[in-house]
């Protein structure tokens, strides 16, 4: 563990300027380099330096008020707190102050008409960040231990040639929050195993990892249970062929259901091979729950089926069904998980295409409007290229999976389908966000090559960079509203009410907040890259044979 250093004297340091009442200080020792800077950390430690009281603080995002500040406590909130006084001057030189865990380092505080406005040692937290970047590109270590997951994808049990755009929408938030949970070290076992020969081709297609077996799991147990529970035999005559009889619900229902929140016209429940079979996998990968170690995933001490959480995505067509399948799980076996909780994922409303429209045949849509505007952009036939045939596919899954993404689950969705949605030209697809990150790797590519040739040194270590060069406005928003609050970011989208000890049946998810990141991050890096020349090479360096400059364009 890192030894801490002692808190530093302050000294005020003069600004020119600046009115009196703005206090500057700048600390006499380095901070440590090793402790992650956080948003939420600072905005704790600003809130708790205002004395006791609701949250006052917020960070600024725009790049018209980041000019002047990075935090502000506004007017009104601080009127309420403290009167019609001015905020003690204590109060203010214990904000320039602040230290502690993942506290950013202040510059200066000012009493200004908006309110109280916080500027950070802006040097010294692109020195922080930067020279531990690797630090801010994953999310905190837990801290505990984690939950165990189930995670059930009712939709995946068919042939994509069945699948309606809502049941893809559930795969894709589903294998969404698959990534995200096993990234924050949760446990998770992913239900049903694709069976269907054609499936997995698809899913490879769409970039989706799900796992694949040949063999079913017994259902004798259940099967056995099942028939000792079914309604008398008079209504056999009704029974669809192939169902093995009626299960009342009624009872179970009322004991569990009704203060859930349940559809209280769930009665009953038709048992099927095919529902014994589902039963059975999500019984087996609960109980086979300790070979979760095996992804290398650090799981909960408490081995039982209570510990887990069984989370059903499903299509808003699909819940009522899966609520029978909620209540037969625990009819049949006493060892099944209490919690379970439903994704509802909203319906997926269609123009410019047939509303009947199929999960495969949404992808070959999008596919071939990324290869003609790509081959109208360029101006010539890329599609005999394999190496362009590739990008394409990577661009279709994009622009699929952000307008899957990018609205609430739990919303409806409205799909433009027309050839026009399809541009690297706005700022809102998945096609403009992976258009840039293809800008920036030509630039890295460029930049290696241009090494290679001389035209640059070598990337000279991180830690002998002056980072007081970093002047321009560009630079401190890709940092402070992309890199900074990153760790943030994935600790909210793995946000899921976990182990959900609240009552209730429905959870919510934030799948949005990944693709708004993306693109407001690809908005700033556009006008950034617009705006300055990131490698430019003078004349008199090209004459030297080496080194580099940054010029702006305008």
């Amino acid at each position: 563990m890192e030894e801490s250093l002692p808190v530093p004297p302050l000294q005020p340091i003069g600004l020119p300027g600046n009115p009196a009442s703005t206090f500057c200080f700048r600390s006499r020792l380095p901070l440590p380099v090793a402790m992650r800077l956080g948003v939420e950390e600072t905005l704790g430690a600003l809130n708790s330096a205002l004395g006791p009281g609701g949250p006052v603080w917020f960070k600024e995002t725009h790049a018209r008020h980041l000019r002047a500040r990075d935090f502000l406590a506004p007017r009104r909130a601080l009127q309420a707190r403290f009167g019609d006084d001015q905020v003690p001057e204590g109060v203010v030189h214990a904000i320039v102050g602040l230290q502690g865990p993942g506290v950013a380092p202040v510059l200066c505080c000012a009493p200004t008409p908006a309110g109280l406005a916080l500027q950070l040692q802006r040097s010294a937290v692109f020195e922080r960040v930067l020279c531990s970047v690797a630090a801010y590109a994953a999310p905190a270590a837990p801290t505990g231990p984690t939950p165990r997951v189930v995670l059930h994808c009712p939709a995946l049990r068919g042939s994509p040639s069945t699948l309606r755009l809502s049941q893809l929408r559930a795969v894709l938030v589903a294998d969404h929050l698959a990534r995200i949970l096993q990234a924050h070290k949760v446990s998770v076992r992913r239900v049903p195993a694709v069976r269907d020969p054609h499936m997995p081709t698809f899913l490879r297609q769409l970039r989706v990892d799900w796992p694949e077996v040949s063999e079913k799991p017994s259902t004798e147990a259940l099967r056995n249970r099942a028939i000792a529970e079914l309604s008398p035999a008079r209504e056999a005559g009704a029974l669809p062929p192939g169902t093995l009889g009626r299960v009342c619900l009624k009872e179970l229902m009322e004991e569990r259901g009704r203060t859930a929140g349940y559809d209280p016209s769930v009665d009953s429940c038709l048992v099927t091979e095919d529902l014994l079979s589902l039963l059975a996998e999500l019984q087996e990968a609960v109980q086979a729950g300790a070979e979760g170690s095996s992804l290398g995933l650090a799981a909960a001490p408490d081995a039982g089926a209570d510990s887990y959480v069984v989370l059903h995505v499903v299509s808003c067509e699909e819940e009522f069904q899966q609520q029978k399948l909620d209540l037969l799980w625990w009819k049949l076996d006493h060892q099944a998980p209490l919690t379970q909780k439903h994704l509802v994922c909203g319906p997926v409303k269609v123009t410019g295409a047939p509303s009947t429209l199929t999960a495969p045949e949404y992808y070959e849509l999008r596919h071939a409007q990324v290869c003609k505007v790509s081959s109208l952009k360029h101006g010539k036939d890329l599609e005999q290229d394999p190496a362009w045939m590739e990008i394409f596919r990577v661009l279709s899954v994009a622009t699929i999976k952000f307008e899957m993404l990018s609205t609430a689950p739990q919303s409806q969705l409205l799909l433009a389908l027309a050839d026009s949605s399809i541009s690297t030209k706005g700022s809102k697809s998945g096609t403009f966000v992976m258009y840039n990150c293809a800008r920036l790797a030509t630039l890295f590519e460029g930049y290696t090559c241009s090494v290679e040739q001389g035209l640059y040194p070598t990337f000279p270590p991180v830690s002998s960079l002056d980072f007081s060069l970093l002047r321009d406005e560009g630079e401190w928003l890709l940092l402070f509203n992309s890199i900074l609050p990153f760790p943030d970011l994935l600790r909210q989208t793995a946000a899921l009410p976990l182990p959900c000890p609240t009552p209730g049946l429905h959870v919510a998810a934030r799948t949005e907040t990944v693709c708004k990141f993306l693109v407001q991050l690809s908005m700033d890096f556009s006008s950034y890259y617009n705006r300055v020349h990131i490698l430019g090479v003078s004349a008199q360096q090209r004459a030297d044979g080496g080194g580099w400059c940054r010029e702006s364009k305008g």
